[in-house]
């Protein structure tokens, strides 16, 4: 009964290329509009251009002009927004990425916003279309459906690094086995963005890769040092110092929005729990999904361990929102991959589609029915990986004690 019930059928490729089309087209039509309504760096609704890239920018800005620990002070960092956006009605833009991030901040900040805004955007959606393609080589629809998923409509949107995250993680998944150096490297670098990276050296060590155990130990570390080079330790207090302010307004709080933020602890804390109860629900999906994305790494083949990884991250910290769900993006064709390798799976098409599509719709169903549908995508995805690996490695069979392999 239930098997007739499966909708894998409706999933063709034919409606994956047209709906794939339709999204691209939508994502280039709205860009077009947002620049060509824009008066200089601010869009026809009075927010900059790129929005969240307002606040990397003027980091760097700042950063280049001797206030680098001043970016970490709301009230300064916006003054100095108003600036740069030449509008004193300027939405707040807040910086509180560790200082690594403040690196490539000031590099941007060497040319003018706009160009700047579309180099960023430009270069790191070529690095994770570039990992989509070591994945999925050969597959002619690949980038074709990358690049018309609408998460990557809602990361250009927002100038946002999601793309960056997801070539970073996703890369060094995909290398981790072949060349454990580079795979350490870009999974050092995630330090910029360390509420993804929290179950990183657990995937690692159990693959017991020392060289890339090594190699991301020495890439988080060595960029951490740059900045006491560059700027010293004050931006790192600057940094330290605003934690409690983000962790209270932002976090806890949801002064972002909690339709925005896809997060269990977000789910729990629209739904009117308390912050106590969203921390102890966080925590316990955060370790089972690592315990999940550990064991799968044991056994389960290139494809499942990457879609494993990019799944379990999501659900690995209380702060994500809908534009980070690119690392969903890559999980799908990390799973895309092994379906065309070993064939799918029953609903593996249907619950890939919905996945696809839910950063469309998200944020407004979220806010409409406080359903968190972009965080329901990733529980599947990895679900998904989990099944593939039980069944189709016994992955999780030869990790536990006194088991014998089921598949």
């Amino acid at each position: 009964m239930i098997a007739r019930l499966c909708p894998d059928h409706l999933i063709t490729p034919e409606r994956v290329r047209m709906t794939a089309w339709l999204m691209l087209a939508a994502t280039l039509i709205g860009l077009t509009y947002l620049f060509a309504t824009a008066h200089g760096t601010v869009d026809s609704l009075g927010r900059p251009l790129g929005t969240d890239f307002s606040d990397v920018w003027t980091a760097g800005w700042m950063a280049d002009h001797g206030q680098a620990a001043r970016a970490w002070n709301w009230p300064a960092h916006h003054a100095v927004q108003k600036a740069v956006h030449h509008d004193p009605a300027i939405p707040f833009y807040g910086w509180h990425y560790p200082p690594p991030f403040l690196i490539l901040a000031t590099l941007l900040a060497q040319i003018p916003y706009v160009p700047a805004l579309i180099l960023w955007q430009g270069l790191t959606l070529a690095g994770a279309l570039l990992v989509v393609r070591h994945v999925l080589p050969g597959q002619r629809d690949a980038l074709l459906i990358t690049l018309g998923a609408p998460v990557v409509m809602v990361c250009l949107g927002h100038g946002q690094n999601a793309f960056m995250t997801a070539g970073l993680l996703g890369g060094g998944m995909a290398l981790l086995d072949r060349r454990p150096w580079i795979a350490g490297m870009l999974l050092g670098a995630l330090v910029y963005k360390p509420q993804f990276a929290v179950l990183i050296p657990v995937l690692i060590i159990a693959r017991g890769n020392v060289r890339a155990f090594l190699a991301a130990g020495l890439t988080s570390v060595g960029l951490c040092l740059l900045t006491l080079l560059i700027w010293g330790w004050p931006v790192w207090q600057a940094f330290i110092d605003s934690l409690p302010l983000t962790q209270h307004i932002i976090i806890e709080n949801g002064a972002t929005g909690w339709e925005k933020i896809q997060s269990p602890f977000a789910a729990l804390r629209q739904w009117g729990g308390s912050i106590p109860a969203a921390y102890v629900v966080q925590g316990l999906v955060t370790a089972i999904a690592i315990a999940i994305a550990a064991l799968v790494a044991r056994r389960g083949t290139m494809e499942v361990r990457g879609a494993a990884a990019l799944s379990a991250a999501l659900l690995c910290t209380p702060y994500v929102l809908d534009y980070d769900y690119v690392l969903l993006g890559m999980a799908i064709a990390f799973v895309a991959a092994d379906m065309g390798k070993r064939g799918p799976l029953p609903w593996e098409r249907s619950w890939l589609a919905y996945a696809w599509m839910a950063p469309l719709f998200g944020r407004a169903v979220s806010e409409w029915t406080h359903v968190p549908v972009n965080l329901i995508a990733a529980i599947a995805v990895l679900a998904l990986a989990m099944r593939r690996a039980i069944l189709l490695d016994g992955a999780l069979a030869y990790s536990l004690p006194g088991r014998t392999k089921i598949a």
